[in-house]
C-alpha cells in the first residue's frame, strides 16, 4: 500500500459548520464527540442523549447527509450516534436537534407538533423521536402512515405510550386522519369507533367534552421545505473531485485505514488479515463496547464501489457486500413491485425479515455482508439465503472464488469458512420461478427492533403442475451455535408428495434435526424447538395456498384446508396507535389567564423537542473535572480476599481509587456505600476510579483485579428463599374467621401465581456532578434524584458533616420511577468521597448495562392462594401467602411488602380472608420502590383466584367480579379503612359502556370458532389504587416564593420534575391563586437549599403535597398585598407589588402544607395506608397466534377517577404511559439471570420494553366525570400510578385467549399463566400436538383433528 496521498484530516460538516479534525480518535463515537467537544469553540451539543450506547433506543438519533456523485442525489439518513465512529463521517454533513430549531431563532414545525400535541414528558428521548422524523420528512415530505410507523420502530419511549407522538406526526403527515383504513372499500375506523360507544354522548353531556386530540392543529407551523438546512456545497465538490487516498487515523489503541479502492482493501486485507472490515459499526461496536473487544486495526471500505454496486442480471441480483440493509430493503421492495411474483419469491421473504430487523437507524448503518459473515445465530436473514441458495463472491490478494451460503458456510458461533485474508465481496441472490415457494419466519420478544428468538427460512420446490418436491431446503436460527439446516428432513422429503403424511414425518424429522439440550444457552429449550415444527405447519399451510393459486382450485391434489385453519398463515399487521381521551370541560366563566383545568403543554415541552433542556449529564465539564467509574463484584456472595489496584493506577488518565477506607464519616447507613469485606451480589459496588476521561475510568476500573472467596449459600430464586428460609421480615393480616368461611363456602380451590420482576429503564442513566465549594466543607451537588433530602443526608453523613453544608441541585429528572431514590443517592455519596479525595469536582453517569446491574427493579412475587367460594360467585374467604425477592438490601421491601398485602383484596369486598407476606433476602441487587409500588403484583394475585373461581363456577370473569365488587359509600377494607366505592362501581360501568364489552366479547367469541390457530380474548378488571405515603412523616412538603419589584415571580418547591408534569400543575395552580398568567412566573430547580427536608416525589403525591404548598404560600403573599389591592382595586398586579415594595412589606415568603396522618398497626390489623383511592376499570381484547405464543394488543379502554383534573394533558398521559409500562410488565419485560446470579438482560437489546408497535391499535382514556375529592388540591387527585395496574387487563385478555386455544383440545379447567406472558408461556400454555410432540418426542399426528401420543418404551 502506497503512504504516498495519505491524509488523516477528517473533514465534514455539524449543523452547517465546517470541522477539520486533526488525528480522529477510532474509538471515538459521534455521540461523546457532539456532547463532549466544544466544536468550532461553540457550546456542546448536549441535545444528542445517551440512552444505552448500543443502537437499541433511538435517544442519540441524528441525521447524516451524504452526496452521491454518481446517482448526483443527496441521501439523508437517520444514525445512531452512540454506535457511528467519528472517523465514517468524512466528506459526511451531520444534522442534530440543535441544528434544525431553537427557541433562540425558531423552531421546526416537528419540534413544534411533539411539544404541542403532549408528545414529551420526561424529554430525554425527545430530540431522538424529532431527529427520526425530521429525517424522513427530508426524505419524504407527505410520508404514508407505513412509512411513519417505520420511522418511529428504532426509538423507545418510556414515559408517554407513544400515542401523543404519533398523533404530532400524523398530524404533520398529508394522509387521512383515518390511518388504519388499508383500501376505499374498507369502513372508516374512527367511524367503526363510533358506532362501538367511544363517542357515545353522556347523560349529562354538559359536564362532558369528547375530543380526538387534545391539541389543535390551526395555530402549528406549517412544514416549510425551503427553510431546512442546505447541504455544504463544499462537501458536493469534495466528492465530484475525490482523489483516490488512503485515509489513516491513529489512536491510543487502534488504528483506522480508509482504503482508496479494491486493489489496496485487498492488499490491506492480507497484511492485517485479523483487521475486521467495518462498514455500519453495527455488531463491531457492541462486541467493542459491551464485551471489551480491541482490534489494533479496522479497515473501513467506504470507498471501494464494488462493494457497494447492485447489478440485476437475468439469472437474479447482486449486491455488494457494504450495501446498507436500508438500501438492500429499498432495493428488493422496488423489484417486488416491478418483476412478476414468480421471480421475486426470495426478495418477499427477505423484505419481510428487513422490515422488522433493527430500526431504521440500524437498517441504514449495518451491511448486508457484515449480517452474514458475522455468523450470528439468530442472524434473520441467513436462513433465507442460504435456504434459497445464495451464492456469496470472495475475494483476496490472491484471487476470488464464489461459494453457496449453506450449511458448509457456517464454522462455529460467530465464525464463518471465510479465510483470514478474504472479504466477501458480493451476495448474489437468484430469482425464484414458478413452483418454487419460499417463506420466512421469525419469533421475538417484541414484533420489531428485537432480536429473533427462533427464526427460519423454507424453500420448496415442486416438479411443474404437480405437488411433489422437488427440492426442500430449510435453514433454522436461534436453535443452535449457527444457523442450522435441517437437513436429512431436507434430503428425505425430497420426491414426496406434499401431503399430510410429509406432514407428520416432517415434525418427527425436524426434532430430530434441530436437537437442543435441556442446558442449552438462550433456555427456552421446549419453546424454541416447539416453534421448529410450528414455523414448518405454517409453512404447510402456506404451500397449500400457493399451491391453490397456482392450480387456480380450492382443492388441488384433493386436499381441502379448513377454513378454520387459514388465519395461521396471516401474520399480524403492524398498526399505528390511535384513540380517543374523554375530560371535563373547563369551568366556563374561567378567566384567560386561569390555565386550571386547562390541558396546559407540559413546561418544558418546546426544550425538550431542541435539546435545550438540561439534564445532570449535559452541564459543561469544569477545569480539572475527574470522571468515575464504578468497580463492581462479579460474584454473588463472596468474601473479599484482595483488591489490587496497581495496575490500573498506571494507565493513563487515572488519578486515584476511591475505597471503602476514603470515607471520612458513617461508612454504614442504608446498609454499605461501598463494600470492604463482603459481596452478597453480583453489581456490588466495591471501590471506584476517578481519571481524567470516562473512557480512561472505564479502562483502569476494569483492570482492577479482586480475589474472592465464594461463600454458602448462595440464593438466588424465591424458592431458594423459601428452601432456606431466608426472609427479612414478614407481614400478616387477618379479617373475619376464616377457618369457619371454609367450611361454609361451597367449593375451594388453590393455586399459585408468579410475577417477574421488572426493571425501570428510565431514559436517563443515573447521574451526579459532585463540586466542592473550598471551604466549610461545603459541596454542591447536581444529583438524578427523586430524593434530594435523602441524598443530602447520605452525603452528609458519608463525609462527616452536617447536612447545612451540602446542597442537592435536580433541574429535571429523564424518567425515574422509583428507581433514583436510594441507589441514586448512594452514588452521590461516593462521588462526594472521591470529590472530597481529590479536591476535584467528580462527575459519575453510569452506562446502561452497569446501571441496570446495580440498581434493582420492581420485586418478583409469588403468590400461593387458597379461595372459598360460593357457587354464584361469590367468594367469602381467602387465605394468601406471599413471597417477594427483596435482593441483597432490605432497602424499602418491608414498606412494598405492606403494601402488596394490604392491597391484596384490590376493588373486591372478601369478607374472611388471612393475607400473609415474606420479605425475602437473595443474593440479587437489592429491589426498590417502582411506580405501583407492590400494587401491580397485588392485583394480578387477586384476579388470579377471580378468574380461577369464574372458571371453577362455569361463570364468565366479568360476572365473578362484579358480583365481588366493593359496593356503597361506607366500603371497609380488610384493614378497617372505611371509604366511600361509589366510584368504583361508576368506573366499572363506563369502562363497560365505552368498550362496548358484551358486543365485543360475542363477537370475540365468533372469532374463536372460525379459527383454530388464531384466538381472541378479552378481560375487563377494576382499578383501586391508593395515592400517599404509608410512613407519614412523608406526607408534607415546602414551597418558597418570591416576588421582584417588576411583578415577575420565582417559585421553587420539594418536588423534582422527572416527566410527569409537576413543575407545569405547580405553575398553573401558582397562576390561579396569584391571578396572574403562567409566564409571569419562573419556577426553579428544586434545591436542598430553597427547601429544607423534602419528602421523595413519589406515591402520587407530588401535586397533592407541593400544590397545596404552593396555594398556602401564595395565599400568605396575598393577605400581604391585599391592603394595596383594596387602595387600588383598578390596579395591576405590578402597581401592587411596586406598593407594597415601597411601603417594606416582605414580597418573599414559604408555604407548608402537612398531609394526612396514615398509621398502619400491624399487630391489630387496622389503620389507614393511603389518604384516598384512585378507582378506575381497563377493558383490553388480543389476538395470539396459538403456534408461536405472539400476540396483538386489539384494543385497551381505561376509565380513572381522576377528580377534578387540573391538567387533563398531562394526566391523560401519565395514564397512558403508565398503562403501558404496566403492559410491559405484564406482557414483555423479563429479567434473565445466570444461575450465578449474573444479570444477562442489561440492555434494550436484551431487555425489551414496549415499543410503538406493541400499542394497543385502539387506545381510549376517559377521565370519569362528576367526581370529587375533597382530600386533594381543587378536587384532583394523583392518577401517575393507578393505570399501571391497567396493564393486568391485558394480561387477563392473553389469559382468556389461552383458554380458548386449550378448549380445542378438551381442556376447559383453570390453568397457570405465569408474569410476564412471553411469547414463550403463551406458546406452551396452548397445548396441541405440537407441543405434546416436544413433550413425548414421538406423535402420529393429524393436525386437522388433533393429536394421538403414542409411548415410546
Amino acid at each position: 500500500m502506497s503512504q504516498q496521498g495519505i491524509t488523516d484530516e477528517l473533514v465534514f460538516f455539524v449543523n452547517g459548520r465546517k470541522v477539520r479534525e486533526q488525528n480522529a480518535d477510532p474509538e471515538l463515537m459521534l455521540l461523546p464527540y457532539l456532547r463532549k467537544t466544544r466544536i468550532l469553540l461553540l457550546f456542546k451539543l448536549t441535545g444528542t442523549k445517551y440512552g444505552c450506547g448500543g443502537g437499541g433506543c433511538g435517544s442519540c438519533t441524528v441525521m447524516i447527509s451524504k452526496y452521491n456523485a454518481q446517482e448526483k442525489k443527496i441521501l439523508h439518513f437517520s444514525v445512531n450516534a452512540c454506535l457511528t465512529p467519528l472517523c465514517m463521517l468524512h466528506g459526511a454533513a451531520v444534522t442534530t436537534v440543535e441544528g434544525i430549531g431553537s427557541t433562540r431563532t425558531s423552531i421546526h414545525p416537528v419540534q413544534e407538533y411533539i411539544a404541542k400535541a403532549h408528545g414529551s414528558q420526561c424529554g430525554f428521548c425527545t430530540p431522538g423521536m424529532v431527529m427520526s422524523m425530521y429525517t424522513l420528512l427530508r426524505n419524504n415530505p407527505t410520508p404514508s402512515m407505513a412509512q411513519l410507523q417505520q420511522c418511529l420502530a428504532g426509538n423507545l419511549c418510556r414515559c408517554t405510550g407513544y400515542r401523543p407522538i404519533v398523533d404530532a406526526f400524523r398530524a404533520i403527515c398529508t394522509a387521512s386522519n383515518c390511518c388504519q383504513r388499508t383500501g376505499p372499500e374498507e369502513s372508516c375506523h374512527l367511524g367503526k369507533a363510533e358506532q362501538d360507544g367511544i363517542l357515545a354522548e353522556s347523560r349529562d353531556s354538559d359536564q362532558l367534552q369528547v375530543c380526538s386530540q387534545l391539541f389543535k392543529t390551526d395555530d402549528l407551523l406549517p412544514l416549510d421545505e425551503t427553510q431546512e438546512l442546505i447541504f455544504p456545497p463544499e462537501l458536493m465538490l469534495m466528492e465530484e473531485r475525490r482523489e483516490k487516498r488512503t485515509f489513516v487515523f491513529r489512536g491510543e489503541r487502534m488504528m483506522w485505514i480508509v482504503p482508496a479502492n479494491l486493489e489496496e482493501l485487498l492488499q490491506l486485507k492480507s497484511q492485517y488479515p485479523k483487521a475486521p472490515l467495518v462498514v455500519g459499526n453495527t455488531n463491531i461496536g457492541p462486541n467493542m463496547k459491551f464485551k471489551g473487544a480491541v482490534h489494533p486495526v479496522i479497515i473501513h471500505p467506504a470507498k471501494v464501489s464494488e462493494l457497494h454496486s447492485i447489478q440485476f442480471t437475468e439469472e437474479g441480483l447482486r449486491l455488494g457486500a457494504a450495501c446498507s440493509l436500508g438500501h438492500v430493503k429499498d432495493v428488493l421492495e422496488k423489484a417486488t413491485a416491478e418483476f412478476a411474483t414468480e421471480k421475486t419469491e426470495t426478495f418477499q421473504a427477505l423484505v419481510e425479515q428487513l422490515r422488522v430487523l433493527g430500526g431504521e437507524q440500524i437498517r441504514n448503518l449495518a451491511s448486508l455482508g457484515g449480517n452474514i459473515v458475522s455468523g450470528s445465530p439468530t442472524s434473520d436473514l441467513n436462513p433465507i439465503l442460504a435456504a434459497s441458495k445464495c451464492v456469496l463472491e470472495l475475494a483476496s490478494k490472491g484471487g476470488r472464488r464464489e461459494i453457496h451460503l449453506d450449511e458448509n458456510f457456517f464454522a462455529g458461533f460467530g465464525k464463518t469458512s471465510l479465510r483470514p485474508e478474504e472479504l466477501l465481496l458480493s451476495v448474489f441472490i437468484p430469482f425464484s420461478r414458478k413452483w418454487q415457494i419460499v417463506f420466512a419466519f421469525r419469533q421475538a420478544s417484541r414484533r420489531e427492533n428485537a432480536f429473533s428468538i427462533v427464526n427460519a427460512g423454507m424453500q420448496v420446490v415442486f416438479k411443474d403442475e404437480t405437488n411433489v418436491v422437488a427440492n426442500l431446503r430449510m435453514f433454522f436460527g436461534g436453535v443452535g451455535p449457527t444457523t442450522v439446516y435441517a437437513k436429512r428432513c431436507s434430503k428425505e422429503l425430497t420426491n414426496r408428495s406434499w401431503d399430510e403424511n410429509l406432514l407428520n414425518q416432517a415434525c418427527e424429522m425436524l426434532l430430530d434435526d434441530i436437537s437442543l439440550p435441556d442446558s442449552a444457552p438462550g433456555g427456552s429449550v421446549k419453546f424454541r424447538r416447539t416453534l421448529t415444527i410450528s414455523f414448518f405447519y405454517k409453512f404447510y399451510l402456506q404451500v397449500w395456498q400457493r399451491l391453490q393459486q397456482l392450480l387456480g382450485k380450492e382443492d388441488p391434489f384433493g386436499v381441502n384446508i379448513p377454513e378454520r385453519f387459514r388465519s395461521a398463515t396471516i401474520p399480524f399487521s403492524i398498526k399505528l396507535p390511535q384513540g380517543f381521551q374523554r375530560l371535563q370541560k373547563a369551568v366556563l366563566d374561567q378567566f384567560s389567564w386561569d390555565a386550571v383545568g386547562q390541558p396546559v403543554m407540559h413546561l418544558s415541552a418546546i426544550k425538550h423537542a431542541t435539546g435545550e433542556a438540561v439534564y445532570c449529564d449535559d452541564i459543561p465539564s469544569q477545569e480539572g473535572e475527574l470522571f468515575l467509574a464504578l468497580v463492581t463484584s462479579t460474584r454473588a456472595h463472596a468474601k473479599i480476599v484482595s483488591i489490587d489496584a496497581s495496575e490500573a493506577l498506571h494507565l493513563p488518565g487515572v488519578f486515584d481509587i476511591i475505597t471503602t477506607q476514603d470515607i471520612p464519616g458513617k461508612k454504614i447507613d442504608m446498609e454499605e456505600i461501598l463494600c470492604g469485606s463482603e459481596v452478597t451480589c453480583v453489581g456490588h459496588i466495591i471501590c471506584g476510579i476517578v481519571a481524567d476521561s470516562q473512557l480512561h475510568a472505564k479502562i483502569a476500573a476494569a483492570a482492577v483485579k479482586i480475589m474472592y472467596e465464594d461463600l454458602e449459600p448462595l440464593v438466588l430464586t424465591l424458592e431458594d428463599a423459601i428452601q432456606h428460609k431466608s426472609f427479612y421480615d414478614h407481614f400478616k393480616l387477618e379479617n373475619g374467621d376464616v377457618d369457619a368461611a371454609f367450611e361454609k363456602a361451597d367449593q375451594q380451590l388453590e393455586g399459585q401465581i408468579h410475577i417477574g420482576g421488572q426493571e425501570h429503564f428510565y431514559m436517563e442513566t443515573h447521574g451526579v456532578l459532585v463540586t466542592p465549594k473550598g471551604e466549610d466543607g461545603e459541596t454542591e451537588i447536581v444529583c438524578s434524584t427523586q430524593y434530594p433530602k435523602f441524598a443530602q443526608t447520605l452525603v452528609a453523613d458519608t463525609l462527616g458533616i452536617p447536612s447545612n453544608r451540602v446542597t442537592i441541585r435536580v433541574k429535571r429528572i429523564g424518567g425515574a420511577f422509583g428507581g433514583k431514590v436510594v441507589i441514586a443517592s448512594r452514588i452521590a455519596a461516593i462521588a462526594a468521597v472521591a470529590a472530597h479525595k481529590t479536591g476535584r469536582s467528580v462527575r459519575c453517569i453510569l452506562e446502561r448495562g452497569e446501571d441496570m446491574l446495580i440498581s434493582g427493579g420492581r420485586h418478583p412475587v409469588l403468590g400461593r392462594y387458597k379461595v372459598g367460594y360460593l357457587t354464584d360467585g361469590r367468594i367469602i374467604a381467602a387465605e394468601v401467602t406471599c413471597y417477594s425477592n427483596g435482593g441483597n438490601e432490605v432497602d424499602c421491601s418491608l414498606v412494598v411488602m405492606q403494601e402488596i398485602v394490604s392491597k391484596l383484596d384490590s376493588g373486591y369486598y372478601i369478607p374472611h380472608v388471612r393475607l400473609t407476606g415474606f420479605v425475602c433476602k437473595t443474593n440479587l441487587p437489592s429491589n426498590t420502590a417502582f411506580r405501583g409500588f407492590g400494587q401491580p403484583q397485588a392485583i394480578a394475585i387477586t384476579e388470579s383466584w377471580i378468574t380461577d373461581v369464574a372458571t371453577k363456577c362455569g361463570l364468565s370473569a366479568e360476572k365473578v367480579r362484579e358480583i365481588n365488587l366493593y359496593r356503597g359509600q361506607e366500603a371497609c377494607t380488610p384493614y378497617k379503612h372505611v371509604f366511600d366505592s361509589r366510584n368504583q362501581l361508576t368506573c366499572w360501568n363506563e369502562c363497560l359502556q365505552m368498550a362496548s364489552y358484551h358486543n365485543r366479547k360475542i363477537s370475540v367469541e365468533k372469532f374463536n370458532n372460525l379459527n383454530r390457530w388464531k384466538k381472541r380474548g378479552i378481560s375487563i378488571v377494576p382499578l383501586r389504587k391508593g395515592v400517599g405515603f404509608s410512613e407519614s412523616t412523608l406526607n408534607q412538603a415546602g414551597a418558597l416564593l418570591h416576588v421582584y419589584e417588576d411583578g415577575s415571580v420565582l417559585l421553587t418547591h420539594g418536588g423534582t420534575e422527572m416527566g410527569q408534569g409537576l413543575h407545569t400543575k405547580i405553575l398553573q395552580i401558582a397562576s390561579h391563586e396569584l391571578k396572574i398568567p403562567m409566564s409571569a412566573i419562573h419556577l426553579s430547580e428544586t434545591s436542598t437549599g430553597m427547601v429544607p427536608n423534602t419528602s421523595p416525589t413519589a406515591a402520587s403525591s407530588g401535586t397533592d403535597l407541593n400544590g397545596m404548598a404552593v396555594k398556602d404560600a401564595c395565599q400568605t403573599l396575598l393577605q400581604r398585598l391585599q391592603p394595596f389591592m383594596q387602595e387600588n382595586p383598578k390596579g395591576t398586579w405590578k402597581d401592587w407589588v411596586e406598593e407594597a415594595f415601597k411601603n417594606k412589606v416582605s414580597l418573599s415568603t414559604t408555604g407548608f402544607f402537612k398531609g394526612d396522618d396514615t398509621v398502619m398497626d400491624w399487630e391489630k390489623g387496622e389503620g389507614t395506608t393511603a389518604s384516598y383511592f384512585v378507582f378506575g376499570a381497563a377493558c383490553s381484547e388480543v389476538e395470539i397466534d396459538c403456534l408461536t405464543g405472539d400476540h396483538k394488543n386489539i384494543r385497551t379502554d381505561i376509565v380513572i377517577d381522576a377528580g377534578c383534573s387540573i391538567n387533563p394533558a398531562v394526566d391523560i398521559g401519565q395514564i397512558e404511559g403508565a398503562f403501558t409500562q404496566g403492559l410491559g410488565l405484564f406482557t414483555m419485560e423479563e429479567l434473565k439471570y445466570s444461575p450465578k446470579g449474573v444479570l444477562y438482560t442489561r440492555g434494550p437489546t436484551q431487555y425489551e420494553i414496549p415499543a410503538v408497535c406493541d400499542i394497543p391499535e385502539q387506545l381510549n382514556v376517559s377521565l370519569l366525570p362528576r367526581s370529587q375529592n375533597p382530600k386533594a388540591i381543587y378536587s384532583s387527585k394523583g392518577i401517575g400510578e393507578a393505570a399501571v395496574l391497567a396493564g393486568c387487563s391485558v394480561f387477563y385478555a392473553i389469559k382468556d385467549a389461552i383458554a380458548a386455544a386449550r378448549r380445542e383440545i378438551g381442556l376447559t379447567g383453570s390453568f397457570t399463566l405465569n408474569s410476564p406472558s412471553t411469547p414463550a408461556r403463551i406458546r406452551m400454555a396452548c397445548i396441541d400436538q405440537f407441543t405434546e410432540m416436544v413433550r413425548f418426542q414421538t406423535v402420529c399426528l393429524n393436525p386437522f383433528h388433533g393429536p394421538l401420543l403414542c409411548e415410546r418404551y
